[in-house]
């Protein structure tokens, strides 16, 4: 899609997405790391890549052995 643009559309349209990133409201890293750890400390319990995935609701568990005979 670029490649058929001319420098001057490239420019406009990189002048459009600077005009809406400074639009964007900007919090402080040490609120949202708080917020974000608060976040994960909460949902800890359920996390299955923390707590693991019992046996019986395991999707990729192998259902049986293979057998040559």
């Amino acid at each position: 899609m670029a490649r058929d643009m001319s420098d001057k559309d490239l420019l406009k349209m990189e002048l459009d997405q600077l005009k809406v990133e400074v639009k964007t409201e900007r919090e402080p890293l040490s609120k949202t790391a708080k917020a974000i750890v608060e976040w994960v400390d909460s949902h800890s319990p359920e996390d299955p890549l923390i707590k693991g995935v019992s046996e019986d609701k395991n999707p990729y568990k192998e259902k049986s052995g293979c057998e040559i005979s």
